[in-house]
């Protein structure tokens, strides 16, 4: 799916849903005619779109998830105050603060695309079921692939704000525009049969030019995650199982194969996002030149690379070497020209083991025989100057992957039977991770140590993957460790509230539909 191309007239599903002021669009032209998807490829075509808006900054092609993800815990922080990550970071956050843009960025960018790609779907649904123009078997297909999508979207927007406005047909504008908030149960009910579908429906995995298609075992992980976070650890675990017995997947050698970018699609990853170098997509924000051309700043490709990348005015250590570590980096085709926005916390720099072999792809603070200011994550580098260049990586998305599974079979099985039968689901994510049986085996362990060790060992195997947040919200324990923590920049740990684990309803969405209000009047206790 790298280089694929989005007709014209698809963009005339899309192209209102792009307007910064999504509630206050009027429909034009959308899919009147029943009819629309002439054929297979037109519905396809679509499917593509909505894959595009994935690929947003506000979602995964920047800090779009990675806000609400990873910063404000105990693994990332930025490496300097930058705007568009304090109200996050720093636990400020308020509804007005929720619509400031940047890059696309904002909780309300966040919002709109997550919604945009659940109207769209709906409408695809709708338009591909029944069409006769369309064999039976991709009808399915299309439905299966779709609705996948809206079941990963409204998961985030459970995870982020709660109950939401809950609608899966193909409603107008209008209709959406004076829709309040559905309870989060009803939600993520209708999240998992959706998902269950997909897993009935979709295939096991994709190659080629399709390696970028979600697989049943990424609605598989999905339903997995939900019903830990509902504590149901049998139906979790069982999940867990079938994933790691069924499916097509298996755990690399080494932690360091898993984000080789010459490997994309290594046997360990269920699911990645495929980003191609000088490829614009037609759903991404940008800016045209007045040539036609776009900015380099702008495209298909990877941004988020760049943020995890250093730059070099901010290194090395000593700075009177700054030339010789840029040329240095000039002899191997590389460059520090990322913004370096995305660092190791000071804490997890200081805890990360360091006999674990996984410490030198999360934690660099020399390169090239030269000191660095900040602690990098390098497995998320790319600094090839002439093949990946700044904000135009062809570098996949990791979304999920099969280590993440193990851990959470272990935690399952942990929850309820102890840990006697857990060890052999974190054991081989250890083994790989240290150099002797006696560094990497746990023994003798409590439940309650157990338990510990999983928060531990989720947060050395998984950091920077954007579940950081998830997983201590779910435990119940982001405040504590949050409360409990020195950070580099501002002081999360003085401002953060119990209410923080969720996010504000923007305000320009509250002024646009009041019936937001209706279900909770505080917004999530922001007011």
């Amino acid at each position: 799916m790298k280089t694929r191309n989005i007709f014209l007239y698809i963009l005339m599903i899309f192209s209102f849903l792009g307007c910064e002021k999504f509630l206050e669009e009027e429909p034009r032209a959308l899919i009147a005619p029943e009819t629309f998807f002439a054929s297979e490829n037109d519905a396809r075509q679509a499917v593509n779109g909505i894959y595009g808006i994935l690929k947003n900054n506000s979602i995964y092609g920047q800090v779009g998830l990675d806000h609400f993800y990873d910063n404000g815990a105990d693994i990332i922080e930025p490496n300097r105050s930058a705007n568009f990550v304090e109200p996050i970071g720093n636990y400020s956050m308020n509804e007005a603060l929720a619509d400031v843009s940047v890059q696309k960025m904002s909780v309300s960018d966040t919002w709109k695309d997550l919604y945009r790609i659940i109207f769209s779907a709906n409408i695809i649904i709708d338009r591909v079921t029944g069409n006769t123009a369309i064999s039976q078997d991709a009808q399915i297909d299309i439905i299966a692939e779709t609705t996948f999508i809206r079941a990963l979207c409204y998961w985030h927007i459970t995870n982020l704000w709660g109950a939401a406005p809950y609608y899966t047909e193909p409603l107008t504008i209008d209709e959406v525009r004076v829709l309040g908030r559905t309870d989060k149960e009803t939600i993520v009910n209708g999240v998992l049969a959706d998902l269950q579908f997909a897993q009935a429906n979709l295939q096991d995995s994709y190659t080629g030019d399709q390696s970028g298609r979600a697989s049943k075992w990424a609605a598989a992980i999905i339903e997995a995650k939900i019903y830990m976070q509902q504590k149901k650890w049998q139906p979790g675990l069982d999940k867990c199982l079938q994933i790691i017995n069924q499916s097509p997947h298996s755990l690399l050698p080494t932690y360091a194969e898993v984000f080789d970018p010459s490997n994309e699609y290594n046997s360990e990853i269920i699911w990645s996002l495929d980003f191609a170098k000088d490829i614009r997509s037609q759903f991404e924000e940008g800016t045209v030149r007045e040539d036609g051309t776009l900015p380099a700043a702008f495209g298909n490709g990877n941004w988020r690379p760049s943020m995890f990348s250093p730059r070099l005015r901010d290194e090395p250590k000593n700075s009177s070497e700054r030339s010789a570590l840029a040329a240095a980096l000039n002899e191997r085709g590389e460059a520090f020209n990322g913004t370096g926005l995305q660092v190791a916390s000071k804490d997890f720099a200081e805890k990360f083991p360091l006999n674990d072999l996984r410490r030198p792809l999360n934690i660099a603070d020399t390169y090239l025989g030269f000191e660095l200011n900040f602690p990098y994550m390098p497995k998320f580098w790319n600094l090839d100057v002439n093949n990946s260049p700044r904000f135009n990586h062809s570098d996949n998305r990791l979304v999920f992957r099969l280590a993440d599974v193990y851990l959470m079979a272990a935690e399952c099985e942990n929850e309820i039977n102890g840990p006697s039968n857990a060890y052999q689901y974190i054991h081989p994510i250890r083994e790989r991770a240290y150099n002797t049986q006696a560094e990497w085996e746990l023994v003798g362990l409590s439940q309650q140590e157990f338990r510990e060790a999983i928060y531990d060992e989720r947060k050395w195997e998984l950091a920077g993957e954007c579940f950081r947040r998830y997983d201590l919200i779910r435990w119940g324990i982001l405040l504590d460790v949050v409360q409990n923590l020195e950070y580099r920049f501002w002081k999360p740990n003085e401002n953060i509230k119990p209410y923080h684990v969720l996010l504000p309803i923007p305000l320009q969405e509250l002024e646009l539909n009041p019936a937001l209000l209706d279900a909770d009047p505080t917004n999530n206790g922001y007011r």
